[in-house]
């Protein structure tokens, strides 16, 4: 019998094996981690665990590997243990099989330089007589998701208030579309101000707007449980106060993806 291991993450599969044939499945940050597959011996089977169990937590770890009479080549438990890092936390929907010396991944990843990092440093933890095939797709983050919806664009306030203006509403109304496709995803909506007046009353205000914000996604259908706010009114400027134009960027609401 050949081996073969195959390994299911962030909601697909990943496989590795020479002589081994394993998946280990972990759909989500939460989701559970199913190992299943042939491997040489115990110690093979208890290595592979061992490193999955580091990686990803005990608990989220269910063992469906068998011990049986398969051929594994030279140092294959060594090799395929090394397989499994932090950079497989990385990719979603993805699988990891490893036939022999033939390794296979695939899944999504958040751009075209993390797809080649984590195939090379895949490759690192194998010789020659290996070969891999990265069948990873470079897929828009979430937070890209936020960004392009978001599109540098001011989301606008009454002057001196936390009351939303129209073209404000409109531009939360494409964010609220966006969060909703999040699902499990928590966000924080941060309110930043320029520097003009007391720093108290612009920490006070951007915090007030964050909460505006808030209320307004979660009357639109986004889960209140999946938004925090905060507010870091002049301390974060992205552009010169001295103008005008800086202080009219620097007087914004920023989305970002924290888990």
């Amino acid at each position: 019998m050949k081996l073969r291991s195959t390994i299911l993450f962030g909601a697909a599969c990943l496989a590795a094996a020479p002589a081994l044939a394993a998946p280990i499945a972990v759909p989500g940050t939460a989701a559970p981690i199913v190992v299943s597959g042939t491997v040489a011996d115990e110690a093979g089977k208890a290595a592979l665990l061992a490193r999955l169990r580091t990686l990803y937590g005990a608990e989220r770890v269910v063992d469906q590997l068998a011990v049986g009479r398969v051929a594994a080549p030279p140092g294959w438990n060594e090799r395929v243990a090394g397989l499994i890092g932090p950079n497989l936390k990385q990719i979603s929907r993805g699988q990891l099989q490893v036939e022999g010396s033939s390794v296979s991944l695939r899944g999504d990843v958040g751009s075209e330089a993390e797809r080649q990092r984590i195939a090379s440093e895949l490759a690192l933890n194998l010789d020659t007589s290996y070969t891999v095939n990265n069948g990873l797709r470079v897929t828009a983050s979430e937070q890209g998701m936020l960004d392009a919806a978001l599109a540098d664009r001011i989301i606008e306030f009454e002057s001196g208030k936390a009351t939303l203006a129209d073209s404000g509403k409109a531009i939360l109304d494409q964010m609220s579309a966006v969060l909703l496709r999040l699902k499990d995803k928590k966000v924080q909506v941060i309110g930043h101000t320029d520097n003009a007046g007391s720093r108290a009353s612009n920490l006070s205000l951007s915090q007030a707007r964050a909460e505006a914000v808030k209320a307004y996604v979660t009357g639109r259908g986004v889960s209140p449980e999946m938004v925090s706010v905060s507010g870091e009114g002049p301390d974060r400027p992205v552009a010169d106060n001295r103008t005008p134009e800086g202080r009219a960027r620097n007087r914004r609401i920023e989305f970002k993806v924290v888990q």
